[in-house]
């Protein structure tokens, strides 16, 4: 288990003013990899997330409980291919094309809890709660179906908080000390959906 890449990226305009009738939507959610495995630079990383990282709205992303977004490598080859079949896009993604900060291999949705810690060099991070897509991810991929996709596929990715300061880089093992295991971010994530605001969702 470890980390394939840092991302960060910085608030601005995801469509032009022609695209939704002169509102303009900010967000932070093209995120560009600061750290690889092919250039392993280190990035530090405050109470609040990667330094140089910015979040649009910050009742929906950030903040100590939401500082941090991981996000699974193995589920690149999923959204690949879907965006190919939509005709969306064949070009191999980068690394933060989910918004995320960390890409990392070995982890999924169903084997992360709720309340692990993760200590990775010196950070200590706590899974906090899966994401919950909105509208900018839409947007995003160019895909109006890629929300719903998401949540029906269980490929959320995951929050954490950070407990200790400190920096990391691409090629960092994921150390995992585990909570009291009692839910998965996956049932978390399926228990949220299957609730009466499914349906405002799809509308």
């Amino acid at each position: 288990m470890k980390i394939i890449s840092v991302n960060t990226g910085t608030v601005v305009p995801l469509l032009s003013s022609s695209d939704q009738a002169g509102k303009q939507v900010m967000s932070a959610i093209h995120k560009k990899s600061v750290s690889s495995l092919s250039q392993p630079v280190p990035q530090g990383v405050g109470f609040y997330g990667v330094n140089g990282d910015e979040q649009a709205n910050l009742e929906v992303h950030g903040g100590r409980d939401k500082a941090v977004y991981a996000y699974p490598f193995e589920h690149y080859g999923f959204w690949q291919d879907c965006l190919s079949r939509e005709g969306v896009s064949k070009t191999p993604l980068e690394y933060g094309a989910f918004g995320e900060n960390l890409t990392v291999e070995g982890l999924k949705e169903a084997e992360v809890y709720i309340g692990d810690q993760w200590r990775i060099a010196n950070v200590l991070l706590e899974v906090v709660r899966f994401r919950e897509p909105c509208f900018k991810f839409n947007i995003k991929m160019g895909w109006s179906g890629a929300v719903k996709a998401m949540i029906q596929s269980n490929t959320s990715g995951w929050y954490l908080r950070v407990l200790e300061t400190g920096s990391i880089q691409a090629g960092d093992l994921i150390e995992v000390i585990p909570g009291k295991r009692e839910i998965s971010v996956l049932i978390q994530c399926s228990s949220f959906y299957s609730k009466s605001n499914q349906k405002d969702l799809w509308s």
